[in-house]
């Protein structure tokens, strides 16, 4: 629950978020939205969209694709509206297929990377500038506890989060020096609409696979989009101001 004291932690600082109509990036939107923050809202379904936006006052809404650069391009320009970029959030991502690696098709392949890797890039290109002449900004980009370890499930979706994990260190040993502070957050299952999309692609094994999913997490639970939003907001946060480069799993000690 948001405090009083909380309510300006993030006020006046403006900031981006991809993937903000639904799912991780919602939640996330709408508490930076209520401690504060301006927001420039991308995500590609205008209605789910529009409802996001209602709560966040002063919010700039862009119907697009990460993985069009000109999506993104306006999303950037909408910032210069609001002042000067201090906040940027990568939540869109997609899973992609749930099969052995040889057996993902090259379009599912370039699709999966094109959003999840191409569109953080994307984001990354056009926000970072902006930070710089700001005099600085914090980021949060969005992987997975599978781009931390392999995963057979989903092996692409894996590799497209690990790509996000090194793209985001190497941004913290590049531009560091510039006011620019960089983490990633890397949850485990989450009760979303992907998780429960990762368990219908087993068909009529979706049960067997939510059992074995549940019974590999310590805390015996899948974790909350609140759970993870918290952690967002902490490492944006000036609580943060000395954690930098990390890839923070949020996913009740599966990976301990």
């Amino acid at each position: 629950m948001t405090t009083t004291a909380d309510a300006a932690r993030f006020g006046g600082r403006v900031g981006l978020v991809t993937g903000a109509g639904s799912g991780l990036g919602r939640d996330v939107a709408l508490r930076l939205a209520r401690e504060g923050a301006r927001l420039v809202l991308l995500d590609r379904n205008a209605e789910a969209l529009a409802a996001v936006a209602r709560d966040c006052p002063g919010a700039e809404s862009v119907v697009g694709d990460v993985a069009v650069a000109a999506d993104v391009a306006r999303a950037a320009a909408a910032l210069d509206r609001l002042g000067p970029a201090r906040l940027l959030v990568t939540a869109a991502g997609i899973l992609g297929p749930t099969v052995p690696l040889p057996e993902v098709s090259e379009a599912e392949w370039d699709r999966l990377f094109a959003i999840n890797v191409k569109g953080t890039w994307l984001a990354l290109k056009h926000v970072v500038p902006r930070m710089e002449a700001a005099g600085g900004g914090a980021i949060v980009t969005f992987a997975s506890g599978a781009g931390l370890v392999g995963n057979p499930v989903f092996p692409a979706y894996s590799a497209s989060k690990g790509a996000v994990v090194m793209m985001t260190r190497s941004l913290v040993a590049g531009h560091t020096a510039k006011g620019i502070r960089a983490n990633i957050v890397c949850p485990g299952p989450i009760e979303t609409p992907m998780l429960r999309d990762s368990f219908a692609q087993a068909g009529d094994g979706a049960a067997a696979r939510e059992d074995y999913t549940r019974a590999r997490n310590p805390m015996g639970r899948f974790g909350t989009p609140a759970e993870v939003a918290e952690t967002v907001l902490f490492l944006l946060s000036d609580a943060a101001s000395y954690v930098n480069g990390v890839a923070m799993p949020v996913d009740g000690g599966r990976l301990a």
